[in-house]
């Protein structure tokens, strides 16, 4: 199950449960959409690979025990390690490989 972590790793945004701009990684590294396109270029920091848009997980419970009210989201907050510019020069070293070639 998806942990929906609350921000975004580089500029701590809050990325709400309901975001339309979060992204992940398939490890979940979570970043804001403005971050991901504007300093990562597509390229998680973390392990390489590229981002998808989070999925969001409903409030309403259409089938029992499955909502946000009984899978609760990701309270803990976490942040890169890296500057931006650590980030930029590394997405720049594998940017132009497609995600799935990485």
């Amino acid at each position: 199950m998806l942990e929906l972590r609350p921000n975004c790793e580089c500029c701590d945004k809050n990325l709400l449960p309901s975001a339309m701009d979060a992204m992940i990684c398939t490890y979940e590294c979570t970043f804001c959409r403005d971050c991901m396109d504007g300093i990562l270029e597509n390229v998680c920091p973390n392990c390489g690979g590229g981002f998808m848009p989070r999925p969001i997980r409903p409030t309403t419970e259409y089938r029992t025990g499955l909502s946000r009210n009984h899978q609760k989201p990701s309270e803990t907050r976490i942040h890169t390690k890296y500057s931006n510019e650590e980030l930029k020069a590394f997405s720049t070293t594998i940017k132009s490989v497609k995600p799935e070639e990485r």
